[in-house]
């Protein structure tokens, strides 16, 4: 297995499908035609044109990835496997509040079928929030990281700590406030019962933090007993004087290898196309 924390890797993520779906083609409580479907298909296949315009402009082959979805970018999947391209795809349902598998117990079979550099879930888990529907998060994560483990595939967790109400109104109904003052202390927990659970991702896929003393919380729960870990910062389609905040933390504490950005970039030329 590859020592992530050796590593440096800056994903350019475009994995959204119902954000993608609901929010850019306005398609609700609905599937996609066929024709919306193509439509998406060719935004998707846009953003990996832009991709490699980047690699053929310099940015290093070697600590570049790509993160992105079968439903909408099964070509983009198979040509960055064929060119031996670092990327990452999904395996989680899009668009839920709880994990679960897109494909139900059929998981193991697209990876094997894709092949991907890593593996990837989106998780919202607040450690003080709906204990029971964590218990049972932990449970499809835990069979999942050991499966990961048994064809030793690297494990990218990508983990969101939205507020509870109570902490949303503790923080003065203002989710900045959230972010800077109760987030980072609930990451660390959450990273910790995560661990817990014996779900042992390879990369921690994160919200990013103001304070350097919080990201070297974050890494160091990560790294928690030896394990060789690492973070990269995510986006969340904040916006880019946001993300340059967050990614000027990171850069700086050892264990933090990178960033998986994705709306921030390309949200709006996509729009004004």
């Amino acid at each position: 297995m590859i020592d992530w924390t050796k590593k440096e890797l800056l994903i350019l993520a475009f994995d959204h499908r119902t954000s993608f779906t609901e929010k850019m083609f306005e398609i609700k409580n609905r599937q996609p035609t066929p024709e919306e479907k193509r439509q998406i298909t060719d935004y998707k296949k846009m953003i990996f044109e832009g991709f490699k315009i980047a690699l053929k402009k310099g940015v290093p082959r070697e600590i570049a990835g790509l993160l992105v979805d079968e439903e909408f970018g099964t070509d983009v999947l198979r040509e960055a496997k064929k060119n031996g391209l670092t990327f990452a795809m999904p395996v989680e349902k899009s668009g839920q509040e709880e994990f679960d598998f897109e494909y139900g117990e059929k998981y193991p079979k697209h990876i094997k079928e894709f092949d991907p550099t890593l593996v990837k879930v989106l998780v919202r888990y607040n450690p003080k929030g709906d204990t029971i529907m964590n218990k049972r998060q932990l449970q499809r994560l835990k069979n999942l990281s050991d499966y990961l483990q048994s064809i030793k595939k690297p494990f990218l967790f990508e983990l969101l700590v939205p507020p509870t109400p109570k902490q949303l109104s503790e923080s003065g109904e203002s989710k900045e406030t959230y972010d800077r003052e109760m987030r980072p202390k609930l990451m660390v927990e959450a990273l910790r019962q995560i661990q817990d659970g014996r779900i042992e991702p390879s990369i921690w896929k994160l919200e990013g933090v103001e304070k350097p003393e919080d990201a070297k919380a974050v890494v160091r729960q990560a790294q928690r007993e030896g394990r060789k870990a690492a973070v990269i910062t995510l986006g969340r389609g904040e916006k880019k004087e946001q993300v340059q905040k967050w990614l000027r933390v990171g850069a700086k504490i050892p264990g933090i290898i990178g960033f998986a950005v994705g709306r921030t970039i390309f949200w709006e030329p996509l729009v004004e196309y």
